[in-house]
């Protein structure tokens, strides 16, 4: 059967603990759990005490989760997803690499499905061969790392960054060979940068996939929009999840509707239900 998740940060105005009752209360079945300044930053020095926390709310509430890892300032205060696997200094690298790692560590104590991330954006001065070298190997340590917990790891192409389309990420996924390396797709995403239906990406990729996202959108303009407000077909999309058999969550992704977030929830579940 296939299950629905929200993502925190839909909730942004919630804690943590409340976002996961009212998440639950609403009738999902998951959640996405993206690690942020005041929810479960792995740099926070009672992670510890809040994973167990967390952990028992998740079995209260009957809750699946995946691991997040896109916050927009939690490394770095002034600069917007920065650093990432891309940047062009190695210690900088280095310190988005080991969030991934941290944040395997947090996936692995919370029982998550598996650990979702991207590339980042490629700076202006380096070519792309030095990036798509610094992102193989980062991958490929990744990998090596999420090994040892059984975590899955799920990438996710973005428009606008350097990896943003599924051709690519084929590419990335050969140079990484590794059985844990896999694919977030956001329905959303796909419906803009792919020539193919969006339901076609799901069938043609259905053994890569370990995480999807969820949400209306437009041609031509990345603007997460909330269903019935875009063009995306959910009726193919549904038919093609049901068609590969898929087993993980299917989170929707409305990370600007906080202010508005448990309407905004309630009226998706109703929404995404009709399809399931």
């Amino acid at each position: 059967m296939l299950r629905l998740g929200y993502n925190t940060n839909g909730f942004a105005c919630h804690t943590l603990e409340s976002s996961l009752q009212i998440i639950s209360k609403l009738g999902y079945a998951g959640v996405a759990i993206t690690l942020d300044n005041y929810i479960l930053n792995p740099m926070d020095p009672d992670l510890e005490k809040k994973l167990v926390t967390v952990k028992e709310l998740l079995n209260r509430y009957s809750l699946s989760c995946v691991i997040e890892t896109g916050a927009r300032f939690l490394l770095n205060p002034w600069h917007k997803h920065e650093p990432t696997l891309i940047s062009s200094s190695a210690d900088a690298r280095k310190a988005r690499l080991e969030f991934l790692k941290r944040a395997l560590y947090v996936a692995a104590k919370l029982d998550a499905e598996s650990l979702s991330f991207w590339s980042g954006k490629k700076q202006c001065d380096k070519d792309d061969n030095r990036a798509w070298e610094w992102l193989i190997s980062g991958c490929q340590e990744l990998s090596n790392f999420a090994e040892e917990y059984s975590i899955p790891l799920a990438f996710e192409p973005e428009p606008g960054m350097f990896l943003e389309n599924l051709l690519q990420y084929q590419k990335l996924r050969k140079r990484v060979n590794s059985d844990i390396f896999g694919l977030t797709l956001d329905v959303g995403h796909a419906f803009l940068t792919e020539e193919i239906t969006v339901g076609e990406c799901i069938r043609k990729f259905s053994h890569d996939i370990k995480n999807i996202h969820i949400e209306d959108m437009q041609k031509r303009i990345h603007q997460h929009l909330f269903f019935g407000q875009g063009e995306i077909d959910f009726m193919d999309i549904f038919k093609a999840l049901k068609e590969i058999g898929y087993q993980g969550l299917i989170n929707v992704e409305l990370s600007r509707h906080s202010h508005n977030a448990v309407e905004v929830a309630d009226q998706a579940i109703v929404f995404l239900r009709k399809f399931l």
